[in-house]
């Protein structure tokens, strides 16, 4: 009996360690822009309230980007993203609701805006473990160039837990949608 839960103890830390693995080239070490150059707008996806909102409306501010959609899928109120959308800015900011609130509402609202307005190339902002997910549905709604920028924030090691399994499941719902 202790010989077959050994076995099966080892097995599940295998199927842990090849899961983990197989995971580090799309969560933690996703492809993104080396140095992000020049682009008609930035979008920063809604998430942790991790800094990112800054960080995008400073790429901008330092001429990479006239316009900046920044996601807020919050609840009434919140003071953080009143704060930011409320504030004055060197650059164009626009606070917008996705519908529905998620990265596939988000993208559509890039694809609406790029078209009413002649974009024809973005750059995405969202954190480490996102960026390849959102990669992936951003690029089915919006056709021009898209350049993927990771915000590079703490992230604890049970969040990289928790993040491995959302983003998967994420990715899998993604997978089974058609269209933007």
């Amino acid at each position: 009996m202790r010989r077959r839960w050994r076995r099966i103890v080892l097995c599940l830390i295998a199927l842990v360690v090849v899961i983990g693995g197989a995971g580090l080239p799309v969560y933690v070490f996703p492809q993104v822009a080396d140095s992000p150059r020049k682009v008609d707008v930035i979008m920063v996806l809604g998430g942790r309230q991790d800094g990112r909102e800054d960080y995008g409306i400073s790429l901008a501010e330092r001429g990479l980007a006239s316009t900046v959609l920044v996601s807020n899928p919050y609840d009434e109120p919140d003071e953080y993203m009143d704060a930011i959308c409320d504030a004055p800015h060197r650059v164009r900011v626009i606070c917008f609701r996705p519908s529905p609130k998620t990265t596939r509402g988000e993208a559509r609202f890039l694809r609406d805006q790029a078209k009413a307005n002649g974009w024809r190339s973005a750059m995405v902002v969202t954190f480490t473990p996102h960026v390849t997910r959102s990669d992936y549905i951003v690029s089915r709604c919006f056709t021009g160039d898209l350049m993927m920028v990771d915000y590079k924030s703490h992230i604890p090691l049970f969040y990289w837990a928790y993040m491995y399994l959302y983003q998967t499941g994420g990715f899998i719902r993604a997978v089974a949608q058609d269209g933007c």
